[in-house]
């Protein structure tokens, strides 16, 4: 892809936990350097990998309530009992310099966006099956029974609000997912760049 001219796309992609949206989206922006990952900002305590500006913008509750009531957010959300959400400032400022920006949230904060921003993206990542996501998040280990179940309760209900996306995923191999979604991207941002041009 070659964003020269407009603004980049704005591509909410979201999923049950444990189905693999962040290495989805990683493989993408691998392959598509016009393509960044827009970093959240979060009230949860950083984990010994996490890098501030990178992995998360960590705020204190304090301040993370204060920006939402400025109306520094895009969108926001309670998850867990920590706080997450998407700057404004630093997705129009990515969106200017000609980048599509990817938000990896939840589907709470995906209709939010859907709602002040018509022309973003929607897009779901679904499982092979629940069986498999199951088996994926008992995979990691970390997780006690009670949030086990709780994740896979959340899960069935963040699935069937996968209707309300523009394009769904099911990712059973990563390259393909992420090919996948580099080609939707793709035909997308062609498709608006036509109609640009017809309006002009």
């Amino acid at each position: 892809m070659n964003n020269t001219t407009g603004l980049g796309l704005l591509i909410v992609v979201s999923g049950p936990s444990g189905v693999g949206k962040g290495t989805v989206c990683k493989a993408l922006l691998d392959r598509e350097k016009d393509t960044v990952l827009s970093v959240s900002a979060t009230t949860r305590s950083p984990r010994p990998m996490d890098v501030d500006g990178q992995t998360y913008h960590f705020l204190t509750r304090e301040d993370f309530l204060s920006r939402r009531e400025q109306g520094e957010f895009l969108e926001w959300a309670e998850v867990y009992g920590n706080f997450y959400g998407t700057l404004r400032s630093e997705v129009e400022r990515l969106q200017k310099e000609g980048k599509n920006v990817i938000l990896e949230i939840d589907t709470q904060g995906a209709m939010q966006i859907k709602k002040a921003y018509p022309q973003s993206l929607l897009v779901f990542i679904l499982p092979p099956s629940l069986e498999e996501l199951r088996a994926r998040i008992v995979g990691r280990g970390t997780e006690s029974q009670e949030v086990l179940n709780l994740r896979l309760s959340k899960a069935q209900e963040e699935i069937s609000m996968s209707p309300h996306y523009d394009f769904s995923l099911v990712n059973d191999e990563v390259d393909r997912t992420a090919e996948e979604l580099a080609e939707f991207i793709r035909a997308e941002r062609i498709r608006r760049s036509k109609e640009d041009n017809f309006a002009e």
